[in-house]
């Protein structure tokens, strides 16, 4: 009991602070983002054991190229280098086939790929047709969050069947069943109260942030199997670090940020 009022009170602030930034400013929210970004790089260089300074260098080099030319044909590249090598992580994890990175110069090649770039777009989300909607990233938010909560709730009560028992023992094929249903239910509230997108729209994006999240989550959970850690850090008690609470979202992101700007 202890441990859920904790994990609880610590989650309540995260969304307090998240949703309060999405909604004061552009400025608060870019802040905010780029300080979990910062910490989800420290927390990943303890995991993969590099430490080094052009991590931080280069992650606010590009969030400010790409803030400043949101609209530049560059960033379309990155996307496409950020989905490949999404795409590349998502095979190494189904395959079972152990995530290498044996020298510094990997190491960095992976935390800009797998986090930096994921975090740029999550920065860039709510830029859509180049005004700042906050309401779009909280209703992205609420998707991810729903999807995560009822993963759990139903895989806690009814889960029997484990989803991947070698990465992460504990969630369930119910509880990854369970999360899409409300998430989708949850896409059906949103259409009707944010018109930016028809509800086939928010149904992709709902099945987006369910799915693809979920494998963000399993491909962290996959890099602390190989750190023999539980938590990326301590930051948030009962949830582990801030990358163990942003890793669904990261994963998703630039998948979200793919769909709304260049499919629908």
């Amino acid at each position: 009991m202890g441990n859920l009022l904790r994990r609880s009170f610590s989650g309540i602030i995260y969304v307090l602070i998240f949703v309060s930034a999405i909604l004061f400013s552009k400025e608060s929210y870019v802040v905010l983002t780029s300080l979990f970004g910062l910490l989800c790089i420290w927390e990943f260089s303890k995991m993969i054991s590099f430490k080094s300074l052009v991590t931080y260098v280069f992650f606010a080099l590009a969030l400010f190229l790409m803030m400043k030319r949101p609209d530049s044909y560059a960033i379309t590249g990155v996307l496409i280098i950020t989905i490949l090598s999404s795409l590349y992580l998502i095979y190494q994890l189904f395959s079972k086939k152990e995530i290498l990175f044996s020298n510094d110069r990997s190491k960095l090649g992976l935390t800009i790929r797998y986090l930096i770039f994921s975090m740029s777009f999550l920065v860039l989300l709510p830029l859509y047709k180049g005004e700042y909607n906050p309401y779009l990233m909280i209703c992205i938010l609420v998707l991810i969050w729903v999807n995560d909560s009822f993963a759990f709730l139903v895989g806690k009560n009814i889960g029997r069947r484990k989803l991947f028992v070698t990465v992460s023992p504990k969630k369930t094929i119910e509880g990854f069943i369970g999360g899409i249903v409300f998430a989708l239910l949850a896409a059906l509230l949103i259409s009707k109260y944010n018109t930016d997108f028809t509800l086939i729209n928010w149904i992709v994006i709902a099945v987006i942030v369910s799915v693809i999240g979920t494998i963000g989550d399993l491909v962290e959970s996959k890099f602390k199997r190989q750190a023999n850690i539980k938590d990326s850090g301590t930051i948030m008690p009962g949830h582990g670090g801030i990358l163990d609470r942003l890793d669904s979202l990261l994963f998703a992101a630039p998948f979200v940020y793919l769909y709304i700007n260049f499919i629908i």
